[in-house]
């Protein structure tokens, strides 16, 4: 009887090696002064920058949901790495971390080794947006597990922060000046529920949306808010990422007890995208679903909003009241 290999089981060990050369480069470019070693080792190893009083480390883990399958339907790679970053690190500035360093994992049924490095190009590229170095990461190949087309993502992002700095609601008072930062598009969350719609409509990702095929619109990538956090971080009293649960789920988060977030809707600049969904879902699940074109919600005082919007692409939407923990829509 024949003996039968690994990869006879499905698993290319050689095609794992070959991967691990072709996104060397990518991961390079990622490499900060603090990082030690290289890719190759058991572990990543990073060094603790110096000049916090009290440093703290943060960590935030994140998928990109089913926005993969858009992407493995339209065969595009590329961005969807930029999402799992963003997901992570635009989470670790709301607790006032500057991001350090990442990991990732990538799971497949068959390692298809060109798309796999498309991928990780996009998590590089993300890790260079967000100032942080890309030092470690596992490739799974797992034939039945998954089909031959599918993968899936999962990131880890590692920050620091003053200690006395992390907890925000302290900060938040009644007076303060809501500030949205614009979303790129759907970001990475409620993508259930754009295939639902696609699927209702009789469309698919190459269907045409705005004149270019639907694909572009919703593969754009989250965007990642690490650099306008650095330069406007003294003049933030609070700030909420705009993810699952949209801004009437999120901006609670950073509100205490006794204010109340007052969003005025006229004043969101939605996008055409989700001008488009709305007419096929109820406005209050729209809201609860979707960041509408708010990515990031800024609290600001007052005397620092004209220093904000001078700095940003930011815009007013509202104001803290007192009154109960919450969000008020009107």
């Amino acid at each position: 009887m024949s003996k039968i290999s690994y990869k006879d089981s499905g698993v290319d060990i050689d095609a794992g090696n070959s991967f691990v050369e072709q996104i060397k480069p990518f991961v390079k470019e990622t490499m900060t002064p603090n990082v030690i070693g290289g890719i190759g080792s058991f572990a990543g190893a990073f060094r603790l920058p110096s000049g916090y009083k009290k440093p703290v480390l943060l960590s935030a883990t994140d998928g990109v949901g089913t926005k993969l399958k858009l992407a493995i339907d339209a065969k595009k790679f590329d961005t969807v790495g930029i999402d799992l970053v963003a997901m992570c690190v635009n989470d670790l500035i709301c607790n006032f971390g500057e991001p350090l360093y990442f990991l990732d994992y990538y799971a497949t049924g068959k390692l298809k080794t060109n798309e796999a490095a498309q991928v990780v190009k996009g998590i590089a590229e993300g890790c260079k947006l967000s100032e942080s170095a890309l030092i470690g990461g596992e490739t799974a190949e797992m034939p039945g597990m998954y089909k031959e087309n599918d993968f899936d993502l999962a990131g880890f992002a590692v920050g620091i922060a003053e200690e006395d700095e992390m907890e925000r609601t302290s900060h938040t008072k009644a007076g303060d000046v809501l500030i949205a930062l614009p979303s790129s598009g759907v970001h990475s969350n409620g993508f259930s529920l754009v295939r639902k719609i696609l699927e209702a409509n009789n469309m698919n990702v190459n269907s045409e949306f705005n004149g270019k095929p639907m694909y572009e619109t919703l593969l754009t990538p989250t965007r990642i808010y690490v650099k306008e956090f650095k330069k406007l971080k003294d003049k933030i009293n609070a700030l909420a990422h705009i993810t699952g649960g949209g801004i009437v789920e999120n901006l609670p988060r950073v509100l205490p007890d006794n204010l109340e977030a007052v969003v005025y809707k006229n004043k969101i600049q939605t996008l055409p995208i989700f001008d488009f969904m709305s007419q096929f879902v109820e406005e209050s699940e729209m809201y609860r679903t979707f960041n509408m074109g708010v990515g990031m919600v800024l609290v600001v005082n007052k005397e620092n909003v004209d220093f904000v919007l001078e700095n940003s692409d930011g815009y007013v939407i509202g104001e803290l009241k007192e009154g109960n923990k919450g969000v008020k829509l009107q």
